[in-house]
């Protein structure tokens, strides 16, 4: 550590910032959409209609069955080649990861959805519910509690897996890092500074999740 020198930090501040706002941004957006898709598919997977359950499980399971990297890739090539115009990497980004993720919190959705007990499920069918409306407003409310902790953990999961859009040029805060290191050849001082930044947010979002299962066990 001898000659650390924290002023090339402090001078790169700006650009580091805003590396890490895009980190931020595509994970906020990410977990939006991924949980709204996860939930259409949670239901899906768990409906009666043999046909729209397979085709969920087979969306699922296909995605969670390949890296995200190379969501990212077919993605980035594929999508301009569909729509026959270029939709530029931010975007391209930001479907493979509501698609992919949406996969992986699908399966933490239908999990607390079954964690239910049945007997919630056939009294609110018995009182005239639609099944949608015994979803939304008996079922999902008591399974919201159970799945809290493990979206949360799959929130800093999908944090740190935003480091991947580099692989389409896209300035997210450890490429930013990376950026300023090499130009400035202070590989020590920018690297250090990034794990640290990576370590109290994963570390604060990890202490949430535990926060949040230990008064899921004391309910």
């Amino acid at each position: 550590m001898f000659g650390f020198d924290i002023s090339v930090i402090l001078d790169a501040l700006p650009f580091l910032a805003k590396g890490l706002g895009l980190s931020l941004g595509l994970t906020a957006i990410a977990m939006t959409g991924g949980l709204t898709l996860g939930l259409v598919l949670a239901i899906a997977r768990l409906s009666r209609y043999r046909a729209l359950a397979t085709l969920a499980a087979l969306y699922v399971n296909g995605f969670r069955a390949v890296p995200l990297i190379l969501v990212i890739f077919w993605f980035y090539f594929l999508v301009p080649l569909l729509l026959g115009r270029p939709v530029g990497a931010l975007y391209s980004v930001l479907i493979a990861f509501v698609m992919f993720e949406g996969a992986y919190y699908s399966e933490i959705i239908r999990a607390g959805l079954k964690s239910v007990r049945p007997g919630q499920w056939q009294a609110a069918q018995a009182s005239g519910m639609s099944y949608l409306q015994t979803i939304r407003l008996v079922v999902l409310p008591q399974a919201l509690r159970k799945m809290a902790p493990l979206m949360v953990t799959q929130g800093v999961v999908l944090f740190q897996d935003t480091s991947l859009v580099y692989v389409v040029s896209l300035h997210d805060f450890m490429t930013s890092a990376s950026i300023v290191a090499n130009t400035q050849n202070r590989i020590v001082e920018l690297y250090v500074f990034a794990a640290l930044v990576y370590f109290a947010l994963c570390t604060a979002g990890s202490t949430l999740a535990q926060r949040l299962s230990s008064r899921q066990r004391a309910h």
